[in-house]
């Protein structure tokens, strides 16, 4: 671990940014440019303290978590990345198995939507990042581990995960789950976390294995459904993503038409917030 080089790297990193090229408002006048310490240890959800001394070189090790968590929060792409991996002694996560390091592209889309539910999906429907309007409709997903961060796994093997839909969309849900994980199949291959996911499903829902055998191949984010929140009830929503190049991401932002009722319960979702309306 060369800390004086990963010190001076977090800290020109930091000092290039602005609140809000992050999603921050600018607060008041700043003396120094760029984010403070604690903004960024807020964004990687860790201690201020402990973000202070990794650039003061006073800092044990940081873990891999943490130091995609950073990643993240500094807005690097995958060349900073993998220069922060090797300067805190880390190997860099294979470029083909990485899915906890966000686009900075659909981080700058997401940071500047604060009106409306939007998140970051891997390939293999994982919760990357949640806006606020997103966990207060969906639930924190950051909790989640294993086959259990995909939410094509949850829908197949956790009947609550179908709650949110109402029961005469599921046939066509499940439908398009499995034609979105036939395409992350096909992009990433059999031996990948892709084709682990397909085994798993395979040995544990029935219903996955025989629309798995369709060979149905699809991306279906554009879409008009309807969600059921168990407190709001009924939300009509358009959903609409935003891909990176290599379809490995997608920003899925769900809209309400203006004036609707749907429109105005979000309006009071954004008020309240997640911690009274959170599904079970």
């Amino acid at each position: 671990m060369d800390r004086a080089a990963l010190a001076g790297f977090l800290r020109r990193h930091r000092e290039a940014l602005r609140p809000a090229d992050v999603g921050l408002p600018p607060g008041a006048r700043r003396r120094t440019a760029g984010l403070r310490r604690e903004e960024v240890a807020s964004l990687a959800a860790m201690s201020a303290d402990y973000y202070t001394r990794l650039e003061q070189q006073r800092a044990p090790q940081p873990s891999e978590q943490m130091l995609a968590a950073l990643a993240r929060a500094l807005r690097l792409d995958e060349s900073g990345r993998e220069y922060l991996f090797l300067t805190a002694g880390r190997n860099p996560p294979r470029t083909a198995s990485v899915s906890a390091h966000v686009a900075p592209s659909l981080l700058r889309v997401l940071d500047r939507l604060q009106d409306t539910p939007a998140l970051i999906l891997s390939a293999l429907g994982e919760t990357l990042v949640q806006n606020d309007m997103a966990r207060a409709l969906f639930g924190d997903h950051s909790g989640y581990t294993g086959h259990t961060r995909s939410e094509i796994y949850r829908w197949f093997t956790d009947p609550d995960a179908r709650l949110l839909y109402p029961e005469h969309d599921r046939d066509r849900q499940s439908r398009a789950h499995v034609a979105n994980l036939r395409a992350a199949h096909g992009l990433l291959g059999h031996t990948s976390r892709a084709g682990e996911l397909v085994r798993a499903l395979t040995g544990r829902s029935e219903e996955f294995a025989r629309l798995w055998d369709r060979h149905e191949v699809a991306r279906r984010f554009a879409d008009r459904k309807t969600l059921r929140h168990p407190e709001l009830g009924d939300l009509d929503v358009d959903c609409q993503a935003l891909f990176t190049e290599d379809q490995s991401q997608a920003l899925l932002v769900l809209t309400a038409e203006p004036r609707s009722e749907t429109a105005r319960k979000f309006e009071l979702l954004a008020v309240i917030g997640h911690q009274e309306f959170s599904p079970g």
